[in-house]
């Protein structure tokens, strides 16, 4: 067995979902789920068929982000993953909807932050063991950074 690591790759401004999940049905429900929780959301999926032609299957309402999707779908190459790139969209705006598709097992990722997915490569095949997403910590935040915090939260309209 080989451990490596796959950066994904995407443009500036978005965000990445990383999961896993078991039936190829997933890209067709995972659309669904999108649409219809952000009107007008623009994506691109992709979703590694683990079995059959093993082909990347994609979707999504916007070609650049649905051609990037597929790249690095190809590239992590690991059964059963996707990958979701949103553009105008946040992740907490769809990661409930993605988590009640059925056949959706794991989210790994859901991040505006430089991504790296752990994989272990056997003859089989590839498996995500976990994933790097950002930078380590630097420390811990003051009493003025708790402020800010929550200062944020309020202007960007999350928190009251």
């Amino acid at each position: 067995m080989e451990v490596k690591t796959v950066r994904i790759e995407f443009p500036e401004g978005c965000n990445v979902i990383l999961g896993t999940s078991h039936f190829i049905k997933t890209v067709e429900d995972l659309y669904e789920a999108l649409v219809s929780s952000v009107p007008g959301v623009k994506f691109g999926l992709g979703f590694c068929e683990a079995s059959g032609k093993c082909l990347v299957r994609t979707e999504g309402t916007d070609e650049e982000l649905k051609k990037i999707a597929a790249e690095n779908a190809l590239k992590l190459g690991a059964g059963h993953s996707f990958i979701i790139i949103l553009r105008n969209a946040y992740p907490i705006n769809v990661l409930n909807a993605i988590k009640m598709v059925s056949e959706v097992c794991t989210i790994y990722a859901a991040t505006a932050n430089p991504l790296e997915v752990v994989v272990a490569e056997t003859e089989q095949g590839r498996g995500i063991l976990g994933v790097i997403d950002g930078f380590k910590p630097k420390g811990i935040e003051s009493e003025e950074d708790v402020s800010w915090r929550k200062n944020f939260l309020r202007e960007i309209g999350y928190k009251r």
